[in-house]
């Protein structure tokens, strides 16, 4: 078998953090009027939302995802034949999505929506199989997340716009409630661990309630905000994420790893992810910011620092080599979290279209780091212990 099939993690991280400075690039030329993106009558917002979330994200998560359930459910591992599937899935929906203007009507909407049902059919049998049941509630997320981008096409299709938005929008949603199952998991744990090794103390006990409740107030919020609720009833949802979530931050200690910024991004991922409620109830409760600052304090902020956290553990680990963060990666870090604050600054005091450009710049930049970082060991086989211990 080619190392680049032998887990979900290589051919996944390749391709996406490729596609990201691509995408970014494009968009940004249609944003500037330099051109026009290739599409059939689709405003550029959705477009450039549905490309982040089904393109780009969509790699990555599925990269991670797969990735991790060999070790952490006990399922078999997705590699060879059923994950070259799972590629050319991908590398297919992105093909057609860019060739929509010369393809028949519904040939990108069909071929784009295949990724996630195939990955959710590769993956029930295992799941229903695992020890663990509270694996099984990945399988509802990849069928939000299906069912999100089938709403989304039929919205272009029929030319309803707020429907396509609507998709977007429930696609947020459904990331978010990965994103608050797999990284709640994966921080604390291993904050918890670099806590003892530096004999900082022990992590806070695992708390069920405190996590059942961190799920049920974003699937409230989301209910809410999807189903067009009374501003005020978001708001105060938003407000309760924020409490929540900000609790829950706090008991991980993430103040004590400044000097670990393998762990350290995750914690600064989810205090993004804390910004990012916060947000939504000051624009929902008193309009004070736009409502789409905290769309993008998640996606840009929270999201982006968890996806180069998470991509650069997985890649130094799944490839044998030791867990030392390079220079250049911790760099990427920090501009991840300025893109951050300039899309919001932009947004929130009408910065201007430099603004804007300038932090897609960076948004872009930091995963073409990560690529020139790490394409080559994502190609090649992993190293042996004698190879990486030459390496520290």
């Amino acid at each position: 078998m080619p190392p680049f099939l032998s887990s979900a993690f290589r051919p996944f991280y390749f391709l996406g953090t490729l596609y990201a400075p691509l995408l970014v690039a494009v968009w940004l030329g249609a944003f500037l009027g330099a051109w026009e993106v290739p599409s059939v009558g689709t405003p550029l917002r959705l477009w450039h939302g549905h490309e982040m979330l089904f393109g780009f994200a969509a790699a990555i998560i599925v990269g991670i995802v797969l990735t991790a359930l060999p070790s952490w459910a006990g399922t078999e591992e997705l590699q060879g034949g059923r994950l070259a599937l799972l590629v050319v899935l991908w590398l297919a929906g992105r093909i057609a999505f860019w060739a929509a203007p010369w393809l028949p009507l519904q040939a990108p909407a069909i071929v784009d929506s295949l990724l996630f049902p195939a990955v959710f059919l590769m993956l029930a049998p295992q799941l229903l199989r695992a020890p663990n049941r509270l694996y099984l509630l990945l399988l509802p997320i990849l069928l939000a997340l299906a069912a999100a981008n089938l709403a989304y096409h039929y919205g272009i299709l029929t030319a309803n716009t707020a429907l396509a938005s609507q998709g977007l929008r429930a696609a947020i949603y459904a990331i978010i409630v990965l994103y608050v199952l797999k990284g709640g998991v994966l921080t604390p744990i291993f904050s918890g661990n670099v806590l003892r090794e530096k004999g900082r103390g022990e992590q806070a006990p695992f708390n069920l309630k405190l996590e059942m409740l961190a799920v049920g107030v974003v699937l409230l919020l989301a209910a809410l905000d999807l189903a067009g609720a009374p501003a005020l009833w978001v708001g105060l949802a938003a407000l309760a994420c924020t409490g929540v979530h900000g609790v829950r931050m706090a008991r991980w200690q993430g103040w004590r790893l400044r000097d670990v910024p393998l762990v350290f991004v995750m914690h600064l991922g989810f205090a993004w992810l804390v910004f990012a409620f916060a947000l939504k109830a000051v624009a929902e409760l008193t309009g004070a910011v736009p409502e789409a600052t905290w769309v993008h304090a998640f996606t840009v902020g929270s999201l982006g620092l968890m996806m180069l956290g998470l991509m650069t553990r997985v890649s130094l680990r799944h490839t044998g080599r030791p867990l030392l963060v390079p220079a250049a990666m911790r760099l990427a870090y920090w501009m991840m979290f300025a893109a951050a604050l300039l899309r919001l600054a932009a947004t929130v005091h009408g910065l201007g279209h430099w603004a804007v450009a300038l932090a897609a710049v960076l948004w872009g930049l930091t995963f073409l780091i990560y690529f020139i970082q790490f394409a080559a060991a994502l190609l090649r086989p992993s190293l042996s212990r004698g190879d990486a211990e030459r390496l520290v």
